[in-house]
Formats: C-alpha cells, structure tokens, sequence
C-alpha cells in the first residue's frame, strides 16, 4: 500500500478574518419512495419464472459473477442465487467482476467481496479470483475481448450488477450487465485494452463487447437491479440473455428518473463526508454533484467548491475521487492507497484521477478556506451543503441562507432549528 505522508500545513490567508461558519439546519428532500419490500422473495420469483430450465443447470459449473458496487442486499442476493442453483444439481461458484478495482489484484478483489460480507463460508461455494484472462475476439477497430478464465472456462454464467448511469459517458448502456461484460469480467488486462480509445468510445463499443460474452460464452442470464433516492432497491429483473441489453436499457432511464439528486441549482461549498467505490466508480456520483474527471457534465449542479472529507471503510482506502475536489484535510490523503487509485486511473487513461487536491490541517480550516475562496458570494450568507455521500441525499444539511427559498416547497422540509456545526478539539467536523 502507497501512502502519501504528507507533512504538516499552515498557511497565511488573507482575508481568513472577514469569513464566518454559517449556521445549519436539516432538510429533507422527498423523492419518489416506492421500494421492494422483500427482494429476495422478489428475485426467487424471477428466477422461477425467468431463469433457465433445470437441465440447463444440473451437473454444470456456473459462474457468479460479482462486482465492486455497494447494492442493498448484496450479500443475500448472491446467496439467494447459490441455493436456487444448487437446488437444481448446479455447482455454483463466485468470480470477482471488477477490472482493475482492488488495486488490480486477486486478493484486493477478494477483499472487496469480503467487505461486503461475501466470503467463502458465508456463502458455501468457492470464490475464484483471479487477474489471469483469455482472449474472447476482437472488436472491427482492433480490440481485443478478454474475460476472466475462470468465468470462461464455467459451463454457465451468470451477471449480477446495478444498473446505473455512468459517471463519464452517456449512452443507450451506461454502467450495468453490459459494461460489467465489457470491463468488469476483462479483469486488469480487459479493462485496460477497452480504455484505449477513451471514454467518448463507450456509448458505441459498449454494446459490440457484449456481444462478443453473449456470442461466445454459456450466459444463463443476467440480475439486474435499480436503487431509488433511499438507497433501497426498486427494481429487480432476471433477464435471459437473448433480451440482456434490451432490458438494461429500459432499467436505465428507469434509474436516471430514480436517482436521488439535489432539488436546488447552486451550492457555494457543498461538504461530503465520505467517498467510496461503494458509492460510485468515481467515489462519488458525478451525475448528483455536476463533475466528472472527463469535464463534460453540464447543467447538473452549480458548485463553487467541494470539500471531501473522508472514505467509507469499504472502499479500503481507495480514494478514487479524491482529485474532484478543490479541498481536503491532511488526513484524509495519508488514509488513501495511492498506488490503488493510480492503478484504477491508469487503466481508465484519466491520469488526472489521481492527482490530490489542496489541503488543511482540519475540517475546520479547509471549509472556511473553501468559502473564502468562493467568487461573488456573500460571506455572511454561504450557501453551504453537508451530505454524507452522494447515496444519501434524502437527509441533508444545509446553511441559513437556504431558509426563504424552501419556505413554500412542499419536496423540501426543514427539520428543526438551526445550529452551529460542532467540531472536536482538533478541529474536525462530528
């Protein structure tokens, strides 16, 4: 693991006097709320009535394979679909489908898997992971097609995966079964090939590497799920593979109208506390905070400054997204394992993922350095935003100068009174 230790910081800003912490209040924004109650009861439904024929699985090796993203359930889902495979006399086992996550490596993958409570006892089958990869073909412009081989040598496999919108391209087929195919199965050598020609390619290429896995290898079908503005999942489809990309492409507008978002235009600083490949491929969602390492999002969000605090535990210290924002606190970079972010940056081709922001010493400092920084405000009234992560927008927090214009809105609940944003003795937020 490559840490930065970094040195202590104390600059001299001019100004720094004038600027003032704003008070708080809570807010909720209501979003569509409809849910799956029950998702395993939901995904035994759909393979029963969707899944392939007993014969297809009785005697048969079958691959499960698994990503990187946090999914509600995750866990229960994929050993849901152990037991309906091996009641049916198949011989399931797990395969990491994750490309260059985990700092392209075997045990970094099996490590992701097992923080989120998938491990080979919990789930009684074997997890095969591995960076080794063969060649399935190659696209007309001249790229080649790899999947893990261990995937490719089961007698069926099987796509787990959210479908979601991509944080750096926007097509028929953004992130989901497709690119979990195209990139994830590829391992390091895969995703990195498909990279090459930049992710402006990927709106087109996407779809013609898919169908190289479903023109080549036994797929049995694919799980794809949607997750609405609650983190709960509101979508759960079985889907053979003659209709796999049909389907992903109808679940993902219904992903882009679920997503949570901002129910306002302009934030001055906008404060996350966490980031995390859990989160999103980028640590957080470009499509909620209006930025993205490729600079072409537009018209999502006006933000000044962002200011990230942290990492989620799952992310093992991956700190990809960390580059997005324009200030952090020293800590925060000496917990992030840059030699995982770089790798994960290069195999992307988008360098510039794994460059580190500014810093302070302390939460403290670093956001009254952000609103200092802001252009054309009002000192006395930032507006200033505080989320957990960008999953999780339902509940949030924000400054006083917010107060009027949510008066009369009836998705936009203030919560209480205001508050002075408490800080520990060292300076950083509680």
């Amino acid at each position: 693991m490559k840490t930065l230790g970094l040195p202590p910081v104390s600059v001299k800003i001019e100004g720094m006097d004038q600027i003032h912490l704003p008070r708080m209040m809570r807010v909720r924004q209501v979003f569509a709320a409809a849910h799956i109650e029950d998702p395993i009861s939901v995904l035994l439904g759909e393979l029963n009535s969707s899944g392939p024929a007993p014969e297809e699985i009785r005697g048969k090796r079958i691959a499960i394979a698994v990503g990187s993203r946090g999914i509600p359930h995750l866990d229960e889902m994929v050993r849901a679909i152990i037991t309906w495979l091996k009641a049916r006399e198949g011989k399931p086992f797990i395969v990491p489908a994750m490309g260059s996550h985990g700092n392209a490596s075997a045990e970094g993958q099996r490590e992701l898997l097992a923080g989120y409570g998938i491990t080979e006892t919990r789930m009684g089958v074997p997890i095969l992971s591995s960076m080794e990869v063969v060649r399935l073909g190659t696209l007309d412009d001249g790229t080649p097609v790899y999947c893990d081989r261990f995937a490719s040598e089961a007698d069926g496999l099987v796509i787990l995966n959210k479908i979601k919108p991509h944080t750096d391209f926007k097509g028929e087929l953004e992130s989901g079964l497709a690119k979990m195919m195209a990139i994830g199965l590829g391992n390091h050598k895969g995703a990195s090939m498909f990279h090459m020609m930049g992710m402006d390619t990927f709106p087109e290429r996407l779809p013609k590497v898919a169908e190289v896995f479903l023109n080549t290898l036994p797929i049995l079908f694919g799980v794809g799920v949607v997750q609405n503005a609650y983190d709960e999942l509101c979508n759960l489809e079985v889907v053979p593979p003659d209709r796999l990309m049909e389907r992903e492409a109808a679940l993902l507008k219904v992903a882009k109208n679920r997503m949570g978002k901002f129910l306002f235009d302009h934030i001055d600083v906008l404060i996350v506390d966490e980031i995390g490949k859990n989160i999103s491929g980028a640590g957080l969602d470009p499509n909620v905070i209006g930025r993205n390492f490729s600079r072409n999002i537009h018209g999502v969000l006006d933000v000044q400054k962002l200011f990230i605090r942290g990492l989620t535990e799952e992310t093992h210290r991956i700190g990809i997204g960390i580059s997005l924002s324009d200030v952090t606190t020293r800590r925060c970079l000496n917990q992030i394992d840059f030699e995982a972010v770089w790798a994960n940056a290069i195999t992307a081709t988008v360098i510039q993922a794994g460059a580190i922001p500014m810093y302070m010493e302390n939460d403290r400092d670093a956001l009254l350095l952000a609103i200092r920084t802001c252009n054309n405000i009002d000192f006395d009234r930032a507006r200033v935003v505080r989320i957990k992560n960008t999953l999780e927008l339902h509940e949030i927090e924000v400054s006083e100068a917010f107060r009027d214009e949510f008066a009369n809105r009836k998705d936009l609940q203030i919560l209480g009174d205001s508050y002075e944003l408490p800080f520990d003795a060292e300076g950083f937020l509680i």
